[in-house]
């Protein structure tokens, strides 16, 4: 199947086959999803941790129904990590039994180069398919209904890593020096994320559409808690997303993601809260913030907090 063939033909498809999968978003990022379908490039997904881009290429996945690959990048990430790597215990097994039967193989063989030649003929059997070990991207390729790959991290990878890649990403193919030229049965629907700890090379952003996540407006986050909480009341989840938004705004280590948003608000419907308290935001804070500075920082606020979240609830 083609991208320009699959389901969805409007950002107002889209938007609502990713909400049924509990994914809402913007039609920014519907629309972007669409165009790259259309096209057959790859998305360059940026924005600050926890804001959902992850979670996009796995709902994509799941509304297209197709198989989920994921590449996690680190420093150091090579091609026997991401592509693939030979089968050594395999290709030994099968040179013990080459060594079993040499005799037979040379038999007859009046010379040293006959004998050589004879044995030549073994040669590609322990570097073809049936030796190869498929990694994430070699699986992607490979998979004859298509597939959602995703890059995930990409900043993290080295230069090299990311060179390497820019064949996959521009023609759905690759190079195995030993096989020869590996094609996209079909073409995976290629993610790649990025949190922007390093600058990306311009001949990868060129291969991709960039989409940028930022964290959700009051409207939007409202909205995602109400979808993936639904038992929190109107007045608590305008409370907490209130709230949550002016903490956004402290100095802070680390920002609360909307995952850390959605959790507080499953935290507060186990603890059955109706409304946001001093105390109650006291005895939770850990659950949206993950270094005790940033708890003192939230300590040394909560009274004006609290003020504006009511006021602005």
């Amino acid at each position: 199947m083609n991208h320009s063939d699959r389901p969805c033909k409007s950002p107002e498809d889209l938007l609502a086959a990713l909400e049924k999968a509990e994914y809402v978003c913007s039609r920014k990022i519907a629309m972007t999803l669409l165009v790259a379908l259309h096209l057959g490039k790859p998305v360059l997904v940026e924005g600050p941790a926890g804001v959902g881009k992850t979670e996009l290429a796995k709902k994509a996945a799941e509304i297209f129904r197709l198989p989920f690959i994921r590449l996690q990048c680190y420093e150091g990430l090579d091609e026997s990590k991401a592509l693939y790597e030979w089968k050594y215990g395999k290709q030994l097994l099968y040179t013990q039994i080459l060594k079993d039967r040499l005799n037979d193989i040379v038999n007859g063989e009046e010379t040293l180069t006959g004998a050589i030649q004879s044995l030549h003929k073994y040669d590609d059997l322990f570097f073809s398919s049936r030796f190869l070990e498929p990694r994430p991207l070699l699986q992607a390729l490979q998979h004859p209904e298509g597939a959602v790959l995703l890059i995930d991290e990409i900043d993290k990878s080295d230069e090299e890593f990311e060179a390497f890649l820019l064949e996959i990403l521009s023609d759905f193919q690759v190079s195995i020096p030993e096989i020869g030229t590996v094609k996209a049965t079909s073409r995976p629907i290629v993610f790649l994320t990025s949190n922007d700890t390093r600058e990306l090379g311009d001949a990868l952003k060129r291969r991709c559409l960039h989409l940028y996540i930022p964290f959700p407006d009051v409207a939007l986050e409202s909205r995602i808690v109400a979808v993936r909480v639904p038992g929190v009341s109107d007045v608590l989840r305008k409370q907490l997303v209130s709230f949550i938004q002016e903490v956004r705004k402290l100095h802070l280590k680390k920002t609360p993601s909307i995952s850390e948003t959605i959790d507080w608000a499953r935290t507060l419907l186990f603890l059955h809260a109706e409304f946001l308290s001093g105390e109650m935001v006291s005895e939770t804070a850990s659950v949206f913030l993950k270094f005790e500075s940033d708890v003192e920082t939230l300590r040394e606020n909560l009274p004006e907090l609290l003020r504006k979240t009511v006021r602005g609830a």
